[in-house]
This record gives structure tokens, sequence and C-alpha cells, in this order.
């Protein structure tokens, strides 16, 4: 049987890194059940390097590079690479939902692996919640505060 999955997107990671006071609680309820086996995290390779310098958010400096290396070799945390399919995908996003490039790599990304839940602090991700039914998937995009980590009811 395969463990749930959530997309995070470089906010809900950053969250978490820095750590954001009024966020950090939200992200630790979904780590631990993480950490606990109780299920993984995917996100895209593009996470490792937008963490880094956010559009809104603190700047992270060069000595969190171990912090960020060594958060990512978790064994929970499944990293997507942006293929052609993500990245045809994201430009149809861009195109059709207004996305920035990036968030639109995160949806696209989301949707190619088909994970039902996305995790985020975005607002502008979070107006998708809904919008994108697909065949098999209509991603699930939630602020941290009105969800539980068990995905059952995605």
């Amino acid at each position: 049987m395969s463990l749930p999955r959530r997309y995070w997107d470089s906010s809900a990671f950053l969250a978490w890194l820095l750590p954001e006071t009024d966020r950090e609680e939200d992200c630790r309820s979904v780590l631990r059940a993480a950490e606990d086996g109780e299920l993984q995290l995917v996100t895209s390779a593009l996470t490792l390097t937008e963490v880094i310098k956010l559009k809104g958010s603190p700047e992270l400096k060069r000595n969190y590079e171990k912090k960020i290396a060594d958060f990512f070799q978790n064994d929970y945390i499944i990293l997507r690479n942006v293929d052609r399919f993500v990245a045809f995908a994201a430009q149809r996003l861009v195109w059709d939902q207004n996305l920035s490039p990036k968030d639109s790599i995160h949806v696209a990304t989301a949707l190619r692996w088909r994970v039902p839940v996305l995790d985020t602090f975005d607002d502008d991700l979070i107006s998708l919640n809904g919008k994108l039914p697909l065949m098999w998937l209509t991603l699930i995009v939630r602020y941290f505060k009105s969800r539980s980590h068990t995905c059952q009811d995605s």
C-alpha cells in the first residue's frame, strides 16, 4: 500500500526552514506525520533553489546551506525534476491561469505526479483550489490551518 502524498511548494518549506513562527506549527504536524511514515512530501527540484530567495520572504543566507541540504535528504521528501511534460503543462498554466512561471511549475509537478493536495501559504495558489479538474484528479490547494495531516479528506 502506498502512502498518502502531499505536495509542498517553496513557501511551505521556507516556513519550516526559517522558521516562521506563525506558520511553524502548521508545518510541524505534517512533518511529524511524514517522519512517522504516515505520508510523503513531494516537491519540485526547483524548490531547493527557490527557498533561498522566495519573493516576499527573507533570503536564506549561505549559512543555511547545510541545513537545507540535510533537510531535503530526508527519505520522506520526494524530489521531482522538471521534465518536458511538466514544462509544457506549466506553460499552459501561465497562459490559462495567469500563474507565475515558478508557481506553475509547482502546480504542474503536483498534477504530473498525481499528488491530490498542495499545501501552501501562497495566496495565488490558494485561489486555484478546486479550479483545476482533470479526468483523474482535482487538485486541492489549501492553506495549512484548514486541514489535517491525515489526507483522509482528499
